[in-house]
């Protein structure tokens, strides 16, 4: 398993992605861990290098007694850094990740190149509330205090309907150790950000959850947005835990604030990189050979916009689109690219039972004629020469 010792304390990380994207650095809330983060990072991957690590007295990492500070673990996070040789990076922390980016942005901003705040505050709420949280998890541990870190963490509904996630929070939650539980609770009872917020000078995005009863954006997200010079802000349909309840828009909110705009001038070496990736370079090379006179501005178009605009955005995985874009052809009859896009799909991240799923969907919502002919055509490419049999499963 993989830990470094920073600061000091052995802390478990996870460091995944290619060695040249830029590093996003996650940090969790108070109460869980990095699993936290699991709807977001595989789409995360393409685009950056993800490291996650388990904050001090949470998850694997070390349990270390008395009370925390939130300098001690914005220390950690640098001394982390430090040990995988990452000197700048993106930060994204969630209530008590966002109380540690807030003392990176004011303590560490030329280590930043982007700071996420979401779902956190300047300062999280009265003392004496912190004492009796304390109190109620040293006399009767993580037990203690569940239920109502649940109704905090999630909105009625998401109670009454919990998702894989919300079960497995509740789950991480009562097996926190309540020594390195009361550390963060101190840590977060002693912060105060309210005077400093103006030394961040970081690119900064707050997110807040329109129920989040523990950092409610009045008097918190509001506070963030506004001193922090020219802080973005977003509030999304969710509570505290709004990157669980509302993954999607919180994936987005990130790719929209951490992913650059591609260049227009760019884009057709965008669109043209994307379309040798997609369809493989035969036949690409093959349509750049046929462009002439008459064609040249169609071939620019589809890489400009198709590729370049449309297959770029980050939202929707490669394979995710490529089952679209095949759903979408065999509705419209559009036989020709069908094949090709399936020949495209079986070299990269489809497999045949990606197809058989495909198919019998069209069955029902684009009709059985359209199904037959479909199985027909991949039938044939896969029992030709140009598909590998040992991708197939043995009976």
């Amino acid at each position: 398993m993989p830990f470094a010792d920073c600061n000091p304390a052995r802390l478990f990380y996870r460091l995944e992605g290619m060695p040249e994207k830029a590093v996003l650095i996650l940090s969790h809330s108070i109460g869980t861990d990095h699993a936290m983060w699991a709807p977001q990072v595989p789409d995360l991957l393409p685009y950056l290098q993800v490291l996650q690590y388990d904050t001090r007295g949470h998850g694997a990492s070390e349990v270390t007694r008395g009370e925390y500070s939130i300098e001690l673990l914005g220390r950690d996070v640098l001394g982390l850094a430090d040990a995988l040789g990452i000197r700048k990076f993106s930060f994204c922390g969630l209530s008590l990740g966002g109380a540690i980016g807030q003392w990176l942005g004011v303590n560490a901003g030329d280590r930043l190149t982007s700071l996420v705040l979401a779902n956190t505050a300047p300062k999280f709420g009265e003392r004496s509330n912190w004492e009796t949280r304390i109190k109620m998890v040293r006399e009767g541990g993580m037990t203690a205090f569940a239920d109502m870190a649940m109704q905090r963490f999630f909105s009625p509904h998401t109670l009454l309907h919990p998702t894989a996630y919300a079960s497995a929070v509740k789950s991480v939650f009562l097996g926190t150790d309540p020594v390195g539980y009361v550390g963060c609770c101190a840590a977060l009872r002693d912060f105060d950000s309210r005077q400093i917020l103006r030394n961040i000078h970081v690119p900064t995005l707050v997110i807040s959850g329109d129920r989040d009863i523990s950092t409610p954006w009045a008097g918190n997200g509001e506070v963030l947005a506004r001193e922090i010079p020219n802080a973005y802000s977003l509030e999304l349909p969710a509570a505290h835990l709004s990157n669980l309840e509302r993954p999607r828009s919180f994936l987005r909110a990130l790719f929209e604030f951490l992913l650059p705009e591609v260049d227009e001038s760019h884009r057709p070496e965008a669109g043209l990189a994307v379309r040798r990736a997609t369809l493989g370079d035969e036949h690409v090379d093959r349509a750049i050979a046929r462009t002439s006179d008459f064609n040249r501005e169609f071939q620019d178009l589809i890489t400009r916009y198709a590729w370049g605009t449309i297959w770029t955005r980050p939202q929707l995985d490669v394979r995710t689109r490529r089952l679209l874009a095949l759903a979408t052809m065999a509705a419209l009859g559009r036989w020709e690219e069908f094949a090709m896009h399936i020949r495209a799909g079986l070299q990269h991240e489809l497999e045949p039972p990606d197809l058989k799923e495909l198919l019998l969907q069209i069955a029902i919502y684009a009709g059985v004629p359209a199904a037959n002919t479909g199985f027909q055509i991949a039938q044939k490419i896969l029992e030709s020469a140009e598909f590998e049999p040992s991708r197939e499963p043995k009976r």
